[in-house]
This record gives structure tokens, sequence and C-alpha cells, in this order.
């Protein structure tokens, strides 16, 4: 069964998501006030609506509770919309609401209304980003909520002709090789212990934020 999920929102953020969301099996219902904006996004899904979140009525019809994921991506709006429509998104039984947030305090307020998570897209985005800016072996990075995050980055030249087992990355950095993309082949492999890596190899790993960084500034010693 495919998962239903609501966007509400069609800015930038919401569009994008709903745009990614469409090439998977998903049901997609959109929502948002401005009709050139439904109009967009009725490529993307089958069903889209126009009319104010923050109005109960409507956004009860839709019967919040029944879906699996509600997003309000209202933030680059008014943050009174997104906080009243998470709010009755969770009154009305959404089982998991996703809101986004401008700042911190509008974040603790998502929070205190019952938003179950809470994103910035522009702050999240500007990490990433600045990892990369600060060392150019980070090819890409994707939080796997706060605990976690899987980082792409290009193997330090110190690391060539070694296998993963000599390199202990578990151990030394707590850092988890999960996939090799060799660039002999261009292949991606899930990891070995007695893999051996090669000039400009790439490695896929599950770490806590911040150990990639400090694993290749001592590297670069």
């Amino acid at each position: 069964m495919k998962k239903q999920i609501v966007v509400i929102g069609l800015g930038q953020f919401g569009l994008g998501l709903l745009k990614a969301l469409s090439s998977l099996e998903t049901e997609l219902i959109a929502i948002d006030k401005n009709k050139e904006k439904v109009q967009i996004a009725s490529q993307y899904s089958s069903q889209v609506f126009c009319f104010d979140a923050t109005e109960g009525e409507a956004l009860a019809q839709l019967d919040p509770g029944s879906r699996d994921v509600c997003v309000c991506a209202t933030g680059d709006q008014s943050k009174e919309v997104a906080i009243i429509c998470t709010a009755l998104l969770k009154q009305m039984g959404a089982k998991r609401v996703i809101a986004r947030a401008n700042d911190d305090l509008h974040s603790r307020i998502l929070k205190l209304v019952g938003a179950d998570e809470v994103i910035n897209p522009e702050w999240d985005f500007g990490a990433k980003f600045a990892n990369r800016i600060m060392s150019e072996n980070i090819l890409a990075e994707m939080s796997l909520g706060s605990d976690l995050t899987v980082t792409e980055f290009k193997a330090p030249d110190r690391f060539w002709k070694k296998s993963l087992i000599d390199l202990d990355l578990r151990r030394n950095y707590g850092i988890t090789v999960i996939a090799v993309r060799s660039a002999a082949s261009g292949t991606v492999k899930l990891a070995r212990a007695d893999e051996i890596i090669h000039d400009g190899d790439i490695l896929i790993v599950v770490s806590p934020p911040g150990k990639i960084e400090k694993l290749l500034s001592t590297y670069s010693l």
C-alpha cells in the first residue's frame, strides 16, 4: 500500500519535497491557499486543494488522522500559520507531523504544540555545506536524525593500499564503513573487512556528527 503524505504549503521547499516524493511509491495530497502554486503542484500530485490550512473545517475534511505523514511546510510564510496548522493536525489525530521552522524559538513552539519532528532546510543545508567547504573530500551527507549521519567522502591518500581492518575506523573514530565506490570500475559494493582502499575510492559511512571532520583533519596532518 502506498504511503499517504499530506504536504501543506507549496513554497520552494514544499514544491521541491512534493516533486521528490512523486517519484516514490506515495499517494500525495498538496494544499496551499495560492491558486498558482496549487496549479503547479498538480503536476506532481493527483489530489490538490486550494484553501487556508488554518481553517479547521477545511483541513478536517482531508481526515489528517488517516494519513501516514503530514508535512507543514509553511515556514517561509508567517510563523503563526505553521504553529496553528501543526496544532490543528495533532488535534485531528495526525499520526506524524513534520513542521518547518524559521528559527530556534519557532522550533520550540512547534514542538510544544505537537510537532513530531521539526526541520529547518536552510540551516540543515548550511551545516552540511559548511563541512564540504572545510573539506573537499566530503562529497555528500545525509542526516539520520540527530545522532547519526551518512557521509560519502574520498579516501585520503594515507588510506591507500590499506584494508578496512587495518584502518579500524570503527574502533579509532566511531565510523562504520558500509560501502565502497571503486574508482577503477565505478561500482558500489558492500564493505568487507579485507577490502583494500585504492587511489580515488569513495567510502560511504555511518557515524555520529563531527566524526568525519575529525578523521579527515587528522589524516591531513
